[in-house]
């Protein structure tokens, strides 16, 4: 049993669990709680250290696992959570190319993430992708770590199964969507209202910061404008709530009209 935080391996989980810049040079992020333990790919499976609480308590679904036993007091300093669940993983990456996104089967309908911040609206993003069943989520590189703990937390799985990309060229990647005939949409105060659109043909959603919205740059590379409408004294909606409900939009006019 592991029991020292001072053992190199810990002392590397640390630096995965605080550094995104480690994430990327190791090509590794950090699983924690047994539900999304339990759905993680074997392939990008790497290494996985528990406690021995959770080894009594979930012995009989370890078989053909390779693990480390480590103390408790270890397992809380490895958590990103008040309440520590007993087993963190490393795991591998998945990478998805554009070009095998775009030209997948049916309809593609793509978010695209500029600058996002908050690692619970990306994770949340997401999440709701996949329950929406949207093709892939690309973001540009300043947008908060995909691989974030509180992103990965927020996702409840969804990363092992939802296709996602970070790009370094934001605007290349629109334009080789844009010559596969998808439609470009920014969410944007200035646009129309979004129900008044047709979604039924290939599209992508540009969505912007929290804070600031989409930049006048990228906005600019949009094909169309469209705003969510709103009542009361509210000048914007929570950047995961915006992107849910065009996604469910989207849905509801390919599957229910």
């Amino acid at each position: 049993m592991i029991t020292s935080v001072s053992n190199p391996k810990i002392k590397n989980l640390i630096s995965l669990k605080k550094s995104a810049r480690e994430r990327r040079k190791q090509e590794s992020f950090l699983v924690e709680g047994p539900r999304m333990f339990f759905e993680i790919p074997a392939g990008q499976l790497r290494e996985v250290y528990l406690t021995e609480e959770f080894e009594h308590r979930f012995g009989d679904r370890l078989a053909g696992y390779r693990y480390e036993c480590i103390s408790d007091n270890v397992c809380r300093h490895l958590s990103d959570t008040r309440t520590p669940q007993g087993v963190i993983a490393v795991v591998r990456p998945r990478h998805w190319p554009l070009s095998d996104l775009i030209s997948s089967a049916g309809v593609p309908c793509f978010m695209v993430l500029e600058n996002l911040q908050d690692p619970g609206n990306l994770g949340t993003i997401l999440r709701t992708a996949e329950a929406a069943g949207v093709t892939g989520i690309i973001m540009n590189r300043d947008c908060v770590d995909p691989y974030n703990p509180k992103v990965i937390r927020s996702t409840m799985g969804a990363v092992f199964r939802m296709p996602f990309l970070v790009v370094e060229d934001l605007a290349g990647a629109l334009a080789a969507m844009k010559r596969e005939g998808i439609l470009v949409y920014a969410a944007h105060l200035e646009g129309k209202i979004f129900y008044e659109e047709d979604y039924k043909k290939p599209a992508a959603f540009l969505i912007g910061n929290e804070g600031n919205g989409l930049t006048d740059e990228t906005a600019s590379l949009a094909d169309r404008l469209i705003r969510i409408p709103m009542k009361g004294n509210t000048e914007s909606l929570n950047a995961a709530m915006a992107a849910g409900l065009i996604m469910y939009e989207v849905m509801r006019q390919r599957d229910w009209s």
